[in-house]
This record gives C-alpha cells, sequence and structure tokens, in this order.
C-alpha cells in the first residue's frame, strides 16, 4: 500500500493550499484516513481525519480554517486549507488505517511541504 501526497508549497498568509492523498488501492480499504502535521521542532499532530462513512474529525486549531474531504472514485483524501498563517508551516503527511485483511496496519505517505511566509 502506498499514500502518495502532493498539493504543498510556497504561500503568502492569508492565501489557500489543497493537499491531496492519492492510495494504491481502493480507500475503503481503510478505516480512517487522515493528515498529519510536523513543525520544525515539534511532534507531529493530527491535522484532520475522515472515517470510511465520512465522519469527519478536527484538531481545535484546524477548525475554522481546514476541511478534509474524500473521492471514492479517485481514492483520493483531501485537505483544503484556508486562511493559512505563518505557524501552519510543517511538512504534512498522509495517514491511513487499515480495515478489514489491513486491520492493524498503519501506513503514511512521504509528507508534503506546506511554507507559509509572513
Amino acid at each position: 500500500v502506498q499514500l502518495q501526497a502532493s498539493g504543498g508549497g510556497l504561500v503568502q498568509s492569508g492565501g489557500s493550499l489543497r493537499l491531496s492523498c492519492v492510495a494504491s488501492r481502493s480507500i475503503f480499504s481503510f478505516h480512517v484516513m487522515g493528515w498529519y502535521r510536523q513543525a520544525p521542532g515539534k511532534e507531529r499532530e493530527l491535522v484532520a481525519s475522515i472515517t470510511s462513512g465520512g465522519v469527519r474529525n478536527y484538531a481545535d486549531f484546524a477548525k475554522a480554517q481546514f476541511t478534509i474531504s474524500r473521492d471514492n472514485a479517485k481514492d483520493t483524501v483531501y485537505l483544503q486549507m484556508d486562511s493559512l498563517k505563518p505557524e501552519d508551516t510543517a511538512v504534512y503527511y498522509c495517514n491511513a488505517d487499515g480495515a478489514g485483511s489491513l486491520r492493524g496496519r498503519i501506513y503514511w505517505g512521504q509528507g508534503t511541504l506546506v511554507t507559509v511566509s509572513s
């Protein structure tokens, strides 16, 4: 199983980016998919997640700015990030928690760098 994250880049404060995470197999293979981030010198933290049934969960800091969604036909999970701030600068990682035959397995994408300039 591979998760391919993309969409990061350099954006000015107040700008927007949309991250994509494409899975190498049906995303119904995963109970939950999510986005985490890791800023320099900090621990990795959850940004948002979405279950196979479409239930969303957000970190408190993400509720007003970020939207997670999924396109089952494209095996892709998105993270729409609006009103970005310099403190949102981090490497963003896609994550998937396996279901069925993949139960108990955790998968990570390679990360995509988001840099927000002031």
